[in-house]
């Protein structure tokens, strides 16, 4: 299941990872807790996967990949649901105490045992489609303003319009099985400022004195958060100088990017000189993070990653599964922004900020 070559730390986490780093944002649990008795939180957490089984089992049901597959989606949703209910009785069971971690590998590793090994493949391929249309409107209304803080403003207000676009979130899976969605009314519809965090304003200020040399971006969904969000974002850190390596999953997770279908897509935008939007782009590399579930644990990542990242100075992590659920208190080496949007109840009730409020963390180095 794992990427082949051994991971290795993230180099930029301050050392020693060891003592100073934990992956996972919201404890569960504190050491006080009985080990044996699911805490509150626990439970609460387990409810929250329990929700998502359904359109998880729907999605794999019309999987046309796999031989028989609404009689093995059925299984699916029947193991997952049963480990999740014995992890309520018995927290130390399946390799526990649950974390977001745990609870998204356990749904991994059943989904790939029973031959599912991208159950949003089609949805992901219309909405990489439907944003790669859309690309070049996007970029040319950021570069039509000309107030630096204001570009920047609308290239942070892009990432996180496009983070809506995630259907590991059981509500916005419904709402978009409704209606699709429209990035622009996204980017005009999020919660006022300030956001229940809220460094934007002091990196505006950074933006217009400094250009980082290097900058790693783990990334996040498929469709506008990476197409509409992510590049448009990135076609400017290059503009200005700034080496940028784009980090995507080895393997298919819910609707997250991978690695591969990511260099497919920048292939297919650039124009005929070989640039993105005019931008010059041998600057820019696509690389394998070496992780298989839509949150990241940076104690272990791919070696080629680690060795390309190891001088960056500027370290970005996108997304409410690797920002905010995972990482959100990472302290790194360097300047360092987590953003994304919070789709959980219980990650705004943890903040608390409200559903769908806007997470801008930054901090220097």
């Amino acid at each position: 299941m794992e990427s082949s070559s051994p991971s290795v730390p993230f180099p930029l986490l301050q050392a020693p990872v060891e003592s100073t780093y934990r992956a996972c944002t919201i404890p569960y649990r504190f050491p006080s807790d009985n080990p044996r008795k699911a805490t509150p939180v626990e439970i609460q957490w387990i409810d929250l996967f329990l929700k998502s089984v359904p359109s998880f089992r729907q999605r794999a049901e019309n999987d046309p990949t796999v031989p028989d597959a609404p009689a093995k989606a059925e299984k699916f949703a029947q193991r997952y649901t049963d480990m999740l209910e014995e992890l309520k009785k018995n927290p130390e069971s399946h390799g526990g105490p649950p974390d977001c971690i745990l609870l998204c590998r356990l749904r991994e590793l059943i989904l790939r045992e029973l031959g599912f090994h991208d159950i949003f493949k089609k949805v992901k391929d219309e909405e990489n489609a439907k944003a790669m249309s859309l690309f070049e409107g996007v970029v040319q209304r950021n570069d039509e303003i000309e107030d630096g803080e204001k570009r920047a403003e609308n290239l942070i207000r892009g990432i996180l319009a496009g983070n809506i676009f995630d259907l590991g979130s059981a509500q916005l899976a419904e709402v978009f099985a409704k209606d699709g969605m429209s990035f622009l009314a996204s980017c005009q519809n999020l919660l006022s400022r300030p956001w229940v965090i809220d460094d934007l304003d002091a990196f505006k200020s950074k933006w217009t004195k400094k250009s980082w040399e290097k900058a790693v971006i783990f990334v996040d969904n498929s469709g506008a958060d990476i197409i509409l969000g992510i590049l448009p974002f990135a076609r400017e850190l290059l503009r200005r100088g700034t080496k940028v390596i784009l980090a995507a999953n080895d393997m298919p997770s819910i609707n997250d990017i991978t690695y591969l279908e990511l260099v497919e897509i920048v292939n297919k935008l650039k124009d005929e000189n070989g640039k993105l939007a005019g931008v010059d782009v041998s600057d820019l590399i696509v690389a394998n993070s070496g992780n298989d579930l839509p949150v990241i644990d940076l104690s272990s990542v791919a070696p080629e990653l680690a060795y390309m990242a190891s001088d960056a100075d500027l370290v970005v992590l996108e997304g409410m599964g690797r920002g905010i659920e995972t990482n959100l208190y990472a302290q790194m080496k360097c300047d360092s922004i987590k953003i994304g949007m919070v789709k959980h109840p219980e990650v705004a009730q943890f903040l608390g900020g409200r559903l769908y409020d806007c997470v801008f963390k930054f901090n220097e180095a």
